[in-house]
């Protein structure tokens, strides 16, 4: 066994890019060898914004024997009515070296075919990884992927080398013009020269003595080093931001931190302003004293070394002070008039060609907020209605144009610059929550409201113009806003069904009623899709989340409880004897039509005795106690056991269907019982 050492070296890879292809690489490496028969130990990865390496510590020297079926033409054409092998068989045969009388007929899904088994001796792996790495290589693609020069191959980023080890030899191949060989290279300016390689094992050394951390994680907690010692020198701290970390510690080779400022005028930028300028824009790290309160610096990341961090900070105070200069110009000029001014300006900008403006869907907005309002807290609809409006007028503001992910952090700051209700600024933040998935939910009922009705806009009109979700294509994010609607509700218990919102929100626009009742459909059915998802995550079973969803209206107060009921239910010792009657009413009225009972026509004691049940347990059912259903076990079998359901007397036979068609709908209140797994 030896170690196997692959690396890419390319030019400068985007930091968003570098998980991704590191991954790509690991899983074609190990497709690789499983395929070829090579015996492997543990893997372990590295990169840097110039290169992926992989290094497997144990590879075996040569492929295992392996037998290797080959499936050759249909028997009806390798064969001729006599039996005797067509020119298809022998052709067959030739190109696998075997005489015709070789082969077999091997039976398959598709019929039966000629086959043959061969036996093929294990290789050299050095020899087999010669072959197909350069194949693997060229194989690996990003949406991004390039082509540079002359040649055809496409990569993340221009290779500049490759380094291919078994051992201590290299594995010969090129790629394009590129030979693989045991050189890498340091970090680009502390050390360009060319590094070879006498020993995978000694790589992360030897790189790491030309200044390149090639371990993603060393390289991480190298900058939450450095950011804690200049908190503790600075009595200050870093705003906490995983995502910067992990965006940084790929933009950097040899990772430095290096405190810098700004002037304090800016401090009276918000502080989300801020924050966005130096993340967004800076990838810089900002800070704030003790309680809370925005300071005047922040900290960068050099790929240098500590002997130029003069000549870095100044380099960044600079660039940053450039952008924080926009900020301020653009958050000065935006609040040269009143926030609701804006909304008219939204009847510039189009949401969707065939959908309108902005301005447009703001209405449809407040229309489907005013229904919600009315049947949730009437008092609010005043507010509701103005929030509506207000909700997406920041998007035309400067600074959301420079800077679009504060979008509704910036409506709100404007609309409380300009004197408007705390509840209204604060919904027009929060009516965007959640953004993704575990995010925050809003917290005021005003942003509540706006944000279900805001996003229960998009899923309708998207229906409408059947632009719909389909496998893992999702362009408009309907799915995670129709999850968002699901938390938001099941979060505030409101009385409210899905069915109610399709139907306002499909109001707004202008199709018929049957395109409606369409529409109507097919959105619920994508709910309760999402719905099936997120109950599934929250730990209950499938059986019991098809039953409580086939009968009961997507009211989230209503299938919360009915699915604890039906949980609880189901763990008790009695309900399997109660699910056996139960089933036994569902599986005699497949395709049975709705029909009312005539008391007059029951005349066997156990069909009285069912009905009386049924009638009695009907007031504990509509308020909930579900438990009540048990009193009808007993009557159930008693019934079955005596009477004759399809009576000869078709009065007879419709009238005990109708009969145990009432019981039916007693069960379904909770559930539809026939899709319980005993």
């Amino acid at each position: 066994m030896k170690p196997l050492l692959i690396e890419i070296g390319s030019e400068e890879i985007p930091a968003r890019f570098i998980s991704r292809g590191l991954a790509l690489l690991k899983e074609d490496v190990i497709q690789l060898l499983e395929k070829s028969s090579i015996k492997s130990g543990a893997i372990s990865e590295y990169s840097t914004p110039r290169r992926v390496t992989l290094l497997v510590d144990s590879v075996a020297e040569q492929q295992d024997d392996r037998a290797i079926e080959y499936l050759g033409p249909p028997k009806k054409a390798a064969y001729d009515a006599d039996g005797n092998p067509t020119k298809a068989a022998s052709g067959f045969a030739r190109s696998l070296n075997i005489n015709v009388t070789d082969l077999m007929i091997k039976k398959t899904d598709r019929g039966e075919y000629v086959s043959a088994t061969i036996e093929e001796k294990g290789k050299p792996t050095a020899d087999v990884l010669s072959e197909t790495l350069p194949k693997l290589i060229s194989s690996l693609q990003l949406p991004r992927s390039m082509r540079w020069g002359d040649g055809t191959l496409k990569y993340f980023r221009p290779i500049q080398w490759i380094l291919a080890m078994l051992g201590n030899e290299v594995i010969p191949f090129a790629l394009d013009s590129i030979k693989s060989g045991n050189i890498s290279y340091g970090h680009r300016f502390l050390s360009p020269s060319a590094i070879e390689i006498n020993n995978p094992f000694s790589y992360l050394t030897s790189l790491k003595q030309n200044h390149v951390f090639a371990d993603y994680y060393e390289r991480r907690n190298k900058i939450s080093e450095g950011i804690l010692k200049i908190e503790a020198s600075a009595n200050c701290k870093v705003h906490e931001d995983p995502e910067l970390l992990d965006i940084v510690t790929n933009l950097v080779e040899c990772p430095t931190a290096v405190q810098g400022s700004f002037e304090d005028k800016y401090l009276s930028l918000p502080k989300e302003l801020l924050i966005t300028v130096m993340k967004t824009h800076q990838k810089y790290f900002s800070m704030e004293d003790r309680e809370g309160n925005m300071k005047s610096s922040f900290i960068v990341i050099s790929n240098m070394s500590s002997a130029v961090n003069n000549t870095v900070i100044k380099g960044a105070e600079r660039v940053l002070r450039a952008r924080l200069e926009d900020a301020r110009f653009y958050y000065v000029e935006d609040r040269k008039k009143a926030f609701w001014d804006y909304v008219a300006e939204l009847k510039k900008v189009t949401f969707q060609e065939k959908l309108g403006s902005l301005y447009e869907k703001t209405k449809r907005i407040s229309s489907i907020s005013s229904f919600i309002s009315g049947l949730i807290n009437p008092d609010l609809k005043e507010k509701i209605q103005r929030a509506s409006m207000l909700c997406k007028a920041d998007i035309v503001t400067g600074v959301v144009g420079e800077f679009p992910e504060l979008q509704g952090y910036m409506g709100m700051t404007y609309a409380q610059i300009s004197g408007e209700d705390s509840d209204i600024a604060s919904a027009i933040f929060e009516h965007y929550l959640p953004r993704f998935a575990g995010d925050s939910l809003p917290s005021g009922e005003i942003g509540t409201i706006v944000s279900i009705a805001d996003k229960m806009d998009n899923i309708a009109s998207f229906f409408y113009l059947d632009m719909i979700p389909s496998g893992s294509e999702d362009p408009f994010a309907l799915r995670r806003q129709a999850a968002g609607i699901i938390n938001i509700l099941q979060s505030n218990a409101y009385t409210l069904t899905i069915n109610s919102l399709i139907t306002s929100s499909l109001k707004t626009l202008e199709t018929s009623e049957e395109n409606r009742a369409k529409l109507t459909d097919r959105i619920l059915q994508f709910f309760t899709q999402r719905l099936e998802g997120i109950l599934l995550s929250q730990g209950h079973s499938y059986d019991i989340i098809n039953s409580v969803l086939s009968v009961t209206e997507l009211n989230f107060t209503d299938i919360n409880q009915k699915i604890q009921s039906l949980s609880a239910m189901k763990k008790g010792p009695g309900f399997p004897a109660l699910l056996m009657a139960a089933k036994r009413v569902y599986n005699i009225l497949a395709d049975v039509q709705p029909g009312e009972v005539n008391e007059s026509l029951l005349s066997e004691p156990s069909e009285k005795e069912l009905f009386s049940a049924a009638q009695k347990i009907k007031s504990k059912l509509s308020a909930g106690d579900f438990m009540v259903l048990y009193k009808l076990e007993g009557p159930i079998n008693s019934f079955f056991n005596s009477v004759l359901v399809m009576d000869k007397n078709p009065q007879i036979k419709d009238n005990r269907l109708a009969l145990l068609l009432s019981v039916k709908k007693s069960f379904d209140l909770l559930g539809d019982f026939s899709k319980i797994v005993e």
